[in-house]
Formats: C-alpha cells, sequence, structure tokens
C-alpha cells in the first residue's frame, strides 16, 4: 500500500505513516490492529477474547479470576455485537441480569467483567469503550455468615486430626485465603513473632498474624508429620474438599470466606479498629474491612463504647 492509501485506511497522517514505513519509528498498536483487521479475510476474525484472558493470564491473576472473566463475557458476547456496542446495548443487557442472586451481586459482576474487557480493548486496539457512560449498578448488601468462638471451637474438635484442627484455627486466627494457607512451608513460620510470610494476591509478599491456638495444633501436626515442601500435604483442593465434608458433618458454615469474615468479625467485636483489622487481614481498602464486618451489631460497638465526657 502507498502511504496515501495507510493514511486513509488508518485516519493516521501521512508523515506518520511515512516514518513508520521507512522505519524511522515503530508501528503504534492502534496502527498494526487496523491494519490487520483491513487485511484480514472477510472469514477469519479476531477472537479477542481469548487475548483478552491470555492478557490476564501475564498480569499473574488466578484461575478463579480468569474463570469469571471467561463466564461473564462468553455471555456477554453471545448476545450483545461488543465491537459495535452502545452505552445503551450495554445498560440493555446488564438490566436483563437479575440483580442479586443467593447472595452474589450478578449484575454488578457482569458490569465490572465488561467494564475491564472494553478498557483492554481500548488501550490495546483503540477500539471504542461505550462503558464508561454507564453507571455501575447498585450492589446489594447482604449479611454473609460469620462463626462465633463456640462455633470455631466446635468446628475444630470436630475436625478429624491435628492437621485439620491446624488450618481452621490458622484460618480463623490469621484471616488467610485459601491459597495463602495451602502454599505455607515450614520456613515460613517465624514462632517467636508469631507470624507467617506468604504470597497474597497479585503476587505479592505479606505476613499473617497467627496466635497460641494455631501454634498449638500446628506443633502437634508437625510432631506428625515432617514437611516436604508443603506444609500440609495437601494443595487448596484438598483443603476445600475437607471442609466441605465437616460442613456437611456439623451443619456449620465451613469454608475459607466464612473464615476470614469470621477473623475480621472476632477482631471488630473485641475492639480492634478497621484500619489495624486492614492491615492485619490484607485487604486493598477500608470498604472491603466494612464488607466482611457487617454482621456486627450496634450492640456490639456498645461493649467497647466509653462516653468521652465521663
Amino acid at each position: 500500500m502507498t502511504v496515501s492509501e495507510l493514511a486513509l485506511l488508518s485516519n493516521f497522517s501521512k508523515a506518520y505513516i511515512s516514518q513508520v514505513k521507512s522505519g524511522k519509528r515503530p508501528p503504534s498498536k492502534q496502527l498494526l490492529s487496523i491494519l490487520a483487521e483491513k487485511t484480514r479475510p472477510k472469514n477469519q476474525t479476531v477472537d479477542y477474547l481469548k487475548l483478552f484472558l491470555q492478557s490476564r493470564t501475564a498480569t499473574g491473576v488466578s484461575p478463579r479470576t480468569l474463570d469469571f472473566y471467561k463466564e461473564r463475557l462468553t455471555k456477554f458476547i453471545a448476545r450483545v455485537k461488543y465491537l459495535k456496542a452502545t452505552r445503551q446495548d450495554i445498560q440493555k443487557y446488564l438490566n436483563s441480569i437479575p440483580p442479586n442472586e443467593n447472595g452474589l451481586s450478578t449484575r454488578h459482576a457482569s458490569y465490572r467483567a465488561i467494564r475491564a474487557f472494553y478498557r483492554w480493548l481500548n488501550m490495546e486496539y483503540g477500539i471504542a469503550n461505550p462503558i464508561e457512560g454507564v453507571r455501575a449498578p447498585i450492589v446489594g448488601k447482604p449479611i454473609l455468615p460469620s462463626l462465633d468462638r463456640s462455633e470455631v471451637g466446635y468446628l475444630i474438635d470436630s475436625a478429624e486430626t491435628n492437621r485439620d484442627k491446624a488450618i481452621i484455627a490458622l484460618f480463623v486466627e490469621s484471616g488467610l485465603r485459601v491459597a495463602e494457607l495451602a502454599n505455607i512451608k515450614y520456613q515460613n513460620i517465624d514462632w517467636q513473632n508469631h507470624t507467617i510470610k506468604v504470597l497474597g494476591k497479585g503476587r505479592k509478599e505479606a505476613y499473617a498474624p497467627f496466635g497460641d491456638l494455631s501454634e498449638h495444633y500446628l506443633k502437634d501436626w508437625l510432631n506428625e508429620y515432617s514437611p516436604n515442601g508443603s506444609l500440609w500435604g495437601l494443595n487448596k483442593w484438598g483443603i476445600s474438599s475437607m471442609l466441605r465434608r465437616l460442613e456437611r458433618e456439623t451443619g456449620l458454615p465451613c469454608n475459607p470466606h466464612t473464615f476470614r469474615r469470621t477473623f475480621a468479625c472476632l477482631l471488630r467485636k473485641a475492639g480492634v479498629d478497621t484500619m489495624t483489622i486492614k492491615d492485619l487481614g490484607r485487604w486493598e481498602s477500608l470498604e472491603m474491612v466494612q464488607r466482611y464486618t457487617r454482621s456486627v451489631t450496634f450492640e456490639d460497638s456498645m461493649k467497647h463504647y466509653k462516653a468521652p465526657l465521663s
């Protein structure tokens, strides 16, 4: 193609196109995308969803997050011509989704996935981003379950092995995510300072605290088992399977998210401020702590009230 033809196709200036053709400047991603689109056979299309998921993988997101993007965006792409979509098209699609199912904010979840997809399309390929003008759906505020101290004690008593007892105690005393707990190695534990070095979200190194009860069951378990790599001899799927079995036996919610909420709620009920809870639990924002501690009541807070003038 001539400089004039390329400039006409791409809407870039002739001077810029001339410099690219002569090798004086590298072609932009937007120019490469336009050229690929114009020269592609008519029966061949770009799988932008596949490329988007590959880009997320490269940034280190978890398999669970990838599944979330894939599920939400596959449904969206099946119903909306997304490369030509308008704000009205996206709003109509979002309105067709139940706002809340089983305590999950499904409409808002789809909005977040679609927004991330369009921002990536715009940044990488210069494709218009119609979702910027769409308001985020209102998120419901269900009170999700957490456990009290006696219920945690019942779960620990019901666990079959010292390993399982240590896992439950650590979940509740440390606020660990399941991937963090599953990947603990013996050398990560600082017994003197009661902390564990973990690899958290976004592959960020951080420290989690633990208490005397966790230490007790951890040492009992390590008297029986010599870890070679993983502290547990289980991966995160094995841990989740054990917790599901315990939930069936006890009738109590028994999963990593419930334990993480329990960690935050027990600290809040003990009078610990939300900023400290945020730091101890490695949350990114105070808003997340407030969501996790929604079951804490006014009566719980009154136990720690001290009248400022009395």
